[in-house]
């Protein structure tokens, strides 16, 4: 019988709770999550007891009348109005998500535990190395160039020794001159991504995951020393089963989970110089961190790069370069096999007899056209990643960073350039506005000068252009408050990258003069009758409909217009988006005055004096004013409910 007692009071129990949580969603209009639902039904269930009983108190015994049952409706309203209070009380203090389940909190904590030693590490380097004060928001260092290039130095000692993750970020540091002074941008340029090879059995074990199986039956050879060992990956020698030899790029064993521990230290420490450094907040280290991030994840994963491989192979199509085919049927995440080229890297010494002066023509336009005419190209073409082929061809190599750039950005850069050739300030200014991140207030006149004075400086009749002069431009870009995106900053990178492989190639290559006989071949190439009559065939395609619609959309309108039926036709909140704001808008502003009208009809039932009595001690008129003035209290907590979500 006891057994039965707890299933009726549990079945009990459960119903209420399920009859709360259908009027909490029906009155507050909203779904909650399970915990608070099940504390705010305990709420209810635990004071409407009480509240019955408490109301009964004034009900006279020999009463068989309605008036009992209005008493119980007003218990009942009254304690899911306390569960009501709960959850919206709850909605505000703690919002849906705010806080972990039991076992995701567990693993927080392990994660935080391991972050915060290595926070604590990366904190301990940066203070070694002199930079603690500009951790905590202050600029103690000298703004003399000595001093900066001393505090550059210990910058990058502190990055290299931090790791993979920091290293990477200190290299695309070095890109932006439009960000850093040029003491930062050389010393960090000196930043090399190298490592000590892992042991064999170590990435036998990733290989083994990767292809799901050994590593024989995939691979007819393959070589347990590296040819080459950098901080993310090292590149192994093999040979297929069908005889063709090919290089493996594979990713060293957890460093993707250092990375991701590195990338969220990397975000909370761009969070806080943006919040406490002026610097920080004129940098916007906030976004450069999460481009950051999300380019190295980007590289973290091997598949991209292969895509990339393709890409650039199809922008290269007809050029006297070469791009490894990768093999995607065995690639994956974490391993890449492609094609293996025979040919010397420029990192080595290049072979007599070479033309030297040919082989940096031939890479300076590959990478011009892949960036002004096909928008991919290679973004880090160090002497590391080209190879002079036993064909005489160039080789590219290692695709895992890849700069694109859209139709729009090309067109915006071409213009640019055209104009600083021309030596036209109003030119420049207008093809950089559209390259940059205009601002809402800019002074143009005063952009305009700047450009001049620049182009006096760097453009003139007999000055000698150089790459250092993208500097000066990236300087005069900042002075005003304009941001570089970061497409465009890969170009300027890739070009200073391909500045210096070019002066080891063939000391004394004039880069900029060979840039301009580049665009002026280009704008030959697009100027001519072949070009001129491949834009008008584009353009007529785009025309054509349009055209051909024309009389009749004229003739209709004449005559619309003859008759004096001309009108036009607007249609208000035409965009969904705008319809659903509008209708949101209204109704918490109808659900405000419904709770406002039955608040004002309660307190004025309340306070009128007489009318029939249901208790000796209470009338009517103030026990439908306790109910209305429920009614309005539950109104008022589904407008204020509706408010917390929606600022989220």
């Amino acid at each position: 019988m006891d057994f039965l007692v707890v299933v009726g009071l549990a079945a009990t129990v459960a119903v209420m709770l399920a009859g709360f949580a259908v009027a909490a969603r029906r009155v507050l209009g909203l779904r909650f999550g399970t915990v608070r639902t099940l504390l705010a039904g305990a709420l209810v269930i635990a004071i409407v007891g009480p509240l019955m009983q408490a109301f009964a108190g004034t009900v006279d015994p020999a009463d068989t009348g309605i008036t009992p049952l209005w008493f119980f409706v007003l218990a009942v309203l009254c304690a899911l109005l306390a569960g009501l209070v709960f959850l919206v009380v709850a909605e505000a203090l703690v919002p849906p998500g705010s806080l972990p389940g039991p076992l995701e909190l567990v693993r927080a904590v392990r994660r935080r535990a391991v972050r915060s030693r290595r926070y604590l590490q990366i904190t301990r380097i940066l203070i070694r190395h002199g930079l603690g004060p500009y951790l905590r928001g202050r600029d103690p260092g000298p703004s003399a160039p000595a001093g900066r290039a001393r505090t550059a130095e210990a910058l990058r000692l502190a990055l290299d020794e931090a790791g993979v993750t920091f290293v990477k970020l200190g290299q695309i540091m070095s890109t932006r001159s439009d960000l850093l002074p040029p003491e930062f941008v050389e010393e960090l340029r000196l930043l090399q991504d190298r490592a000590a090879p892992a042991p064999w059995a170590e990435i036998e074990r990733v290989l083994a995951a990767e292809l799901g199986g050994p590593v024989e039956e995939a691979f007819a050879e393959f070589e347990r020393e590296p040819l080459a060992a950098a901080s993310i990956a090292q590149v192994h020698r093999a040979r297929l089963t069908g005889g063709e030899e090919v290089v493996v790029k594979v990713q060293r064993p957890g460093i993707a989970a250092v990375v991701e521990q590195d990338l969220d230290i990397v975000a909370r420490l761009a969070r806080s110089l943006e919040r406490r450094t002026g610097w920080g907040r004129a940098f916007g280290v906030g976004e450069l961190a999460r481009g950051f991030a999300e380019a190295l994840r980007e590289e973290l994963d091997f598949r991209v790069e292969s895509a990339n491989m393709a890409a650039v192979a199809a922008a290269a199509a007809g050029e006297p370069v070469h791009v490894p085919a990768p093999r995607p049927e065995l690639s994956s995440r974490r391993m890449l096999v492609m094609e293996r080229l025979a040919g010397i890297p420029f990192g080595g010494a290049v072979p007599e007899g070479a033309d030297r002066q040919g082989l940096a023509r031939t890479l300076l336009e590959t990478l011009l056209r892949q960036i002004m005419v096909h928008g991919v190209f290679h973004a880090d073409p160090h002497p590391g990643n080209i190879m002079l082929l036993e064909d005489g061809r160039l080789g590219l190599l290692d695709f895992g960073s890849v700069g694109r750039l859209d139709a729009a950005l090309r067109g915006a850069l071409q213009r640019l350039l055209a104009a600083l050739d021309r030596g036209d300030p109003l030119g420049v200014s207008d093809a950089l506005l559209e390259v940059v991140a205009r601002p809402d207030e800019i002074d143009e006149r005063e952009l305009e000068r700047d450009l001049g004075r620049f182009m006096a400086r760097h453009l003139v009749t007999g000055a000698a252009p150089d790459m250092r002069m993208f500097s000066h431009l990236f300087r005069v870009v900042s002075a005003h408050g304009l941001s570089v995106p970061p497409e465009v900053a890969a170009v300027f990178r890739a070009l200073g990258t391909v500045e210096g492989t070019l002066a080891r190639l063939a000391p004394g290559f004039d880069i900029v003069a060979e840039a301009r006989a580049f665009s002026a071949r280009h704008l030959a190439e697009r100027g001519g009758p072949e070009g001129i009559r491949e834009a008008a065939a584009q353009e007529m395609l785009h025309l054509l409909p349009m055209l051909r619609r024309l009389p009749r959309r004229v003739e209709r309108i004449v005559g619309a217009a003859e008759h004096g039926r001309f009108g036009v036709n607007v249609r208000l909140f035409a965009d969904e988006r705008d319809r659903r704001y509008v209708t949101g808008v209204l109704h918490q502003v109808l659900l405000t005055v419904l709770a406002a009208t039955t608040g004002v009809m309660a307190v004025l039932l309340l306070g009128t004096e007489g009318g029939p009595s249901v208790t000796p001690g209470v009338g009517l008129l103030q026990l439908l004013g306790y109910n209305l003035l429920a009614i309005s209290a539950m109104l008022g907590l589904r407008v204020l409910v509706l408010i917390f979500r929606s600022e989220r």
